[in-house]
């Protein structure tokens, strides 16, 4: 995989870690035996209309290796609701992606009782409304290089930077979890975001002892194989970023609409087309490329000198290219001079972070004191929730995403299916947003298809967003009903 686009997809007891069946030896300098930092503490807020009291958990878990060496620190934070029946009460596991990403953006972007506003010297750790900690217990798992996990001195944090090592870390952690908080009992959901709907597809195949009732997707990765199906599953995605920025008819048509034609021209008379390959009798192929150009903005021209075959590249660089500008890939809907100056990926990319501009909504409630010198993160995991910890708190560790062992790159998402087939009782949900280039809808819909999953346990959700839906103001409300309802059924 491109660097860039590699980049673009960051966002208890470990008995052994191993790659490929093999276990590593311990550097003769691993640190000696320590007990785990763990800081509780109680908090009331208001979530779905709901006053809800709570505690906040912020704990290391201590990996180990087969001898039973300390490797490393892994910091979980999760959020229980106090009053209520614990074996009735779902817990939901969170993670997001990268790799080398921090959970930071369902954290305090869309699920935590705080979220952050703003960034730099502006920024706020503030209520969050539309937190669903009214339904489910949350926790949240930084896998080790990000957040405040960390291999620990002397041990060399490749263990855990590969598919297989950080799965068997995040599983080991998910189930040691369950154990020291009395929650075996309890049902229990898994949520990944981008890379971490990789790192949920390996859980799911490892963790059969896990008992998952359900898996939620978010920026569902997949790479479609063959000669066709990379370029079929991202045109619907190239026609709803196309419309809006208004580089084709709209003809009244919303973005589902537009997203609904182009799938079916995608998967009927395109697919066809790129088949039959050099077989295809010219007028025919000008009578596809002149149906792309309606549909994604292109000119038809421009499409016959690619073959029919448009990369996100050819695309992102081209739409807008009489305007002098890109569009994002994280998200179409962004833009940025093609003359700008150059910036490391993944933040050349102007979709990183974005979200449409909304009227503004009525005015934060309990924003906390940031210490002096602190970013707001930091000071709400040292004044607010009291974890004491030498580290810094890495939201994002580019390190770790070039250091990853990608073992091969193959799409997983078989094991999902693999692991609903054995497990009758799991469902999952899967949102995706309409102007995602990275992770476009209709590969995602596309790998799920053809990884086995039962259609009657899966629930689809699409939103007006990119990479990251909940990054618009607009969705937060209804994208916690929609995982509110799930793990409620």
């Amino acid at each position: 995989m491109r660097a860039s686009l590699r980049a673009m997809f960051l966002g208890a007891c470990l008995t052994a870690i191993s790659v490929g069946g093999t276990a590593y030896a311990e550097p003769a300098a691993a640190s000696a035996a320590r007990a785990p930092v763990v800081a509780v503490t109680k908090h009331v807020g208001t979530f779905n209309g709901q006053k809800v009291a709570y505690k906040a958990i912020v704990a290391e878990t201590l990996l180990t290796d087969s001898a039973g060496a300390q490797t490393g620190s892994l910091v979980t934070t999760a959020y229980v609701r106090e009053g209520v029946a614990a074996a009735e009460r779902p817990v939901l596991f969170l993670f997001n992606g990268g790799p080398g990403a921090s959970t930071t953006p369902l954290h305090f972007g869309a699920f935590g009782p705080k979220k952050r506003t703003e960034d730099g010297p502006n920024q706020l750790m503030v209520d969050n409304p539309d937190s669903i900690l009214d339904a489910v217990d949350l926790v949240f798992i930084d896998p080790i290089g990000t957040g405040y996990s960390r291999a620990l001195p002397g041990v060399d944090g490749k263990r855990f930077w590969s598919r297989d090592g950080d799965a068997a870390s995040v599983k080991t952690v998910m189930a040691q979890w369950l154990k020291a908080n009395g929650r075996e009992a309890s049902p229990r959901y898994m949520l990944g975001q981008s890379y971490g709907t990789t790192r949920a597809a390996l859980v799911a195949d490892i963790g059969a002892d896990l008992k998952l009732d359900g898996v939620l997707l978010f920026a569902l990765v997949g790479y479609p194989p063959g000669r066709e199906m990379p370029f079929v599953t991202t045109l619907p995605t190239f026609a709803t970023t196309a419309w809006h920025h208004g580089k084709v008819d709209r003809a009244g048509r919303s973005v589902q609409q537009v997203h609904d034609e182009a799938v079916e021209f995608a998967r009927t008379a395109y697919v066809t087309a790129l088949i039959k390959g050099a077989s295809l009798p010219a007028a025919e192929k000008r009578a596809v490329a002149e149906k792309m150009s309606a549909l994604i903005g292109l000119p038809a021209e421009f499409i016959l000198a690619k073959d029919l075959r448009l990369s996100r590249e050819d695309f992102i660089f081209n739409l807008l290219k009489d305007q002098g500008l890109r569009t994002g890939q994280l998200d179409g809907r962004a833009t940025a001079r093609l003359d700008a100056p150059a910036k490391q990926p993944p933040y050349d990319d102007p979709g990183m972070n974005y979200a449409a501009p909304r009227a503004p909504g009525p005015a934060p409630t309990g924003a906390l004191k940031i210490a002096k010198g602190m970013s707001a993160l930091e000071s709400y995991y040292k004044d607010t929730l009291k974890f004491r910890t030498a580290e810094t708190y890495n939201s994002l560790n580019l390190d770790v995403n070039s250091a990853w062992d990608h073992q091969g790159m193959a799409d997983v998402n078989g094991l999902l299916g693999k692991a609903m087939q054995a497990s009758p009782k799991m469902r999952l949900f899967w949102a995706a947003g309409y102007f995602d280039v990275t992770t476009p809808p209709y590969g995602a819909r596309y790998a799920l298809d053809q990884a086995g999953v039962p259609g009657e346990r899966l629930t689809a959700a699409y939103f007006d967003g990119g990479h990251s839906v909940f990054t618009d103001p607009g969705n937060h409300a209804a994208l916690s009903a929609a995982v509110r309802k799930f793990v409620r059924p």
